[in-house]
């Protein structure tokens, strides 16, 4: 990356999906970075997040043939301002490419925390943990000794929620996933009370009902039609509803027929209400002040599914969209991370 001239490879969406995207709808490329300057830092990335909200921006947030935005971390290795210096880690949002050049805006310098893996800012003290947290602390109001439901439970913000939720207090926690490997991980590993396959029949309302008896106080949905329909018809009165995303519907061409059930909040005294953690960014240090200590005792871990290489970014993404991910996906471009 030395000299006049400093190129990085790219990775731009060059169509619109039909559905479930596919490896074609995506191109490597090469990219020329600007030269740097005053304030100016080049940083290579070590690694990139995919998410499921990626899916929405394919369909006109992000524009075709142009660069692509994904949460990242990188290390800075030439710098012209003193606000990144040269070996520091830093966290972005230009994603999906190998190389980028940033200023002290544009980028957050990442605190040391002994024995923290900086990747961790991608998942439990990034935005992933974030989404969690606020989903139980700010949205639902999660109190001691409730019973919360959490859909796609084995994803990136379901195992999160599902351990922030015991440091919270639950009393019981139940989780949906897509497999029966998800679900031991789910219940052995993880601590949740109970967890269905959804997959497996007979619908998702009737296995909510089986691992939850007494109904549910609190849900973290991920997933929105059938299983936001379950969780309405098995909610206790005065329950709470964080929705954080919908990945039944990102890749259908039309609306679930679900929620049917609605007007069951009204009579329940329900509150049913979406979020977008963009607008709780200030809850980060109050994250990072919370889970850091418990990071570091073991009494949680960072659920991460890896893969290697630059080149398997579009494997990854599409690979988290077919649920083939435990925890958060992320990338590691370099061997060391």
């Amino acid at each position: 990356m030395s000299g006049t001239v400093r190129t990085a490879r790219a990775i731009r969406q060059r169509r619109r999906p039909h559905g479930m995207p596919v490896p074609g709808d995506f191109a490597e490329t090469g990219l020329v970075l600007p030269a740097l300057e005053p304030g100016d830092a080049l940083v290579e990335n070590l690694w990139l997040s995919v998410d499921p909200y990626m899916r929405e921006c394919m369909d006109g947030d992000w524009e075709l043939d142009g660069l692509l935005e994904g949460r990242s971390i990188g290390r800075v290795i030439e710098t012209r301002g003193p606000g990144l210096p040269v070996g520091s880690l830093v966290f972005h949002r230009d994603g999906w490419r190998t190389h980028t050049v940033l200023t002290a805006r544009d980028a957050r310098v990442l605190p040391r925390y002994d024995g923290i893996a900086p990747q961790s800012f991608l998942g439990l003290l990034g935005g992933t943990g974030l989404t969690a947290y606020v989903a139980l602390t700010r949205i639902a109001q999660l109190r001691p000794g409730e019973t919360l439901y959490i859909s796609a439970a084995a994803g990136g913000v379901g195992t999160a929620a599902g351990q922030l939720a015991r440091l919270l207090g639950a009393g019981r926690i139940v989780g949906s996933a897509g497999s029966a490997a998800k679900v031991r991980m789910l219940t052995e590993d993880l601590g949740f009370d109970a967890a269905f396959d959804h997959r497996a029949g007979p619908s998702v309302a009737a296995r909510l009902a089986e691992a939850a008896p007494n109904g549910i106080d609190v849900c973290l949905d991920n997933v929105g039609g059938e299983h936001l329909e379950a969780a309405i018809g098995a909610m206790r009165e005065s329950g709470r509803i964080a929705w954080c995303g919908a990945i039944a519907q990102y890749n259908a061409s039309s609306a679930p027929a679900a929620p049917r059930n609605l007007f069951d909040l009204v009579a329940k005294s329900v509150r049913l209400e979406g979020f977008l953690v963009a607008n709780h960014r200030d809850a980060q240090t109050e994250l990072e002040e919370f889970l850091v200590p418990h990071l570091r005792s073991g009494r949680v871990t960072d659920r991460l599914s890896v893969t290697d290489g630059f080149e398997r970014t579009v494997d990854a993404f599409l690979g988290m969209l077919r649920g083939e991910n435990t925890g958060k996906s992320v990338v590691r471009l370099t061997p060391h991370g």
